[in-house]
């Protein structure tokens, strides 16, 4: 395993970390405990020192099942991070939820202890003014080690959050079909924060199939590539992997055991190619958002996306289970393509002309299971 000195936190950390996001479930919607506990053990004993999780986690159960993983594990070898996703003003309920994840964690301290998803104006108007003093007084006390943050905004809130000199580190979306963040994560390494990325393989989108990104010969995976692509960037410390398998866990450990995750010229292949591919995108959608609102609810931007994933990066069964899942959530009104009226509103406000009417009907043919 290979590490990295985790900014001005001065932790030494393992180049992978285990995300406890997504770990293996049982029918009572708990973590299975035999397979999770074995997944920690494993990453633990090839290295892996960075082991993640937040209170909401596998139905609240992730701190749980990592606080029963670590027992018997040497404590000062391990950096554990969680995070406290309260924001308001009732400073018992933000203390009561440290306390409980010191609890389940079986901890005296947490190594990492991060605002959960802040963005500009949630720092602005709630962590500088009060939460801020609460982080402060229990690093004092020695229940948390260092002030660090999950972050959820654009990247120029990034760049503001990171010039506030307060965390040490910070945890970012990145990969290889999201690099918006690149300047904003250079920033961070520059100040001496450091950077940890979530989501190297876009939320599970790239750990399909796809002949459009088979960019390194190399490389068996695309998988493999995603994270190999993560790690090669020099402002990156750790790629935090939520994993669900074992098989996951052991194909990450191999990934991140490279002292050279990828070579200057294949580093550089890949950013070629993926400008290349991004530019095809661009010619279908930009998904600027101007086609909407749509009168019957469809989200124009979200389905281009996922057609555009598709015929571009070759990702075609993520795409269709991303379309599926459009319509499912009962707290986001929101339509498939099927659902166009053929009103045309759209078209007129579309400042690329696109014949959205007629590419709705071609993504529902391509992406519907029934197309």
């Amino acid at each position: 395993m290979q590490y990295r000195t985790l900014g001005r936190t001065g932790l030494k950390v393992s180049r992978l970390g285990f995300g406890a996001m997504r770990l293996p479930m049982t029918e009572d919607k708990l973590v299975d405990r035999d397979k999770s506990t074995a997944m920690f053990h494993k990453a633990i004993e090839a290295g892996v020192n960075y082991l993640d999780t937040a209170v909401f986690y596998c139905n609240q159960d992730s701190q749980r099942a990592l606080g029963d993983a670590i027992q018997g594990k040497c404590r000062k070898d391990l950096v554990v991070s969680t995070k406290n996703h309260y924001y308001e003003e009732d400073e018992k309920e933000w203390w009561t939820n440290l306390e409980n994840s010191l609890n389940y964690l079986k901890t005296d301290y947490i190594d990492i202890y991060n605002t959960h998803g802040v963005n500009w104006k949630s720092y602005t108007e709630k962590v500088e003014p009060r939460i801020s003093k609460w982080l402060i007084s229990a690093k004092e006390q020695g229940m948390i080690r260092h002030i660090c943050t999950s972050f959820h905004d654009d990247a120029d809130a990034l760049i503001k959050i990171i010039d506030t000199g307060f965390y040490e580190s910070v945890t970012v979306q990145y990969n290889m079909l999201n690099q918006v963040m690149a300047d904003g994560i250079a920033h961070a390494k520059e100040s001496g924060m450091g950077v940890v990325v979530m989501g190297p393989v876009a939320g599970g989108q790239l750990d399909a199939p796809s002949e459009a990104l088979k960019i390194v010969d190399s490389v068996s995976s695309i998988p493999e590539l995603a994270m190999r692509f993560v790690l090669a960037n020099p402002n990156v410390d750790v790629a935090l992997s939520g994993m669900s398998t074992m098989q996951q866990v052991v194909e990450n450990i191999e990934s991140c055991s490279d002292p050279l995750p990828l070579s200057t010229e294949e580093y550089e292949q890949i950013n070629k190619h993926l400008i290349k591919l991004k530019k095809m995108s661009d010619l279908y959608c930009t998904g600027c958002g101007y086609c909407i609102p749509c009168p019957e609810g469809i989200p124009i931007p979200k389905i281009f996306e996922q057609y555009n994933k598709a015929r571009v990066y070759d990702l075609w069964e993520r795409s269709k289970k991303g379309y599926a899942n459009i319509g499912t959530n009962p707290n986001v009104p929101e339509k498939n393509a099927d659902a166009c009226t053929l009103c045309g509103a759209c078209e007129k406000k579309c400042p690329q002309n696109i014949p959205i009417r007629e590419q709705l009907k071609e993504v529902h043919r391509a992406l519907s299971n029934n197309g």
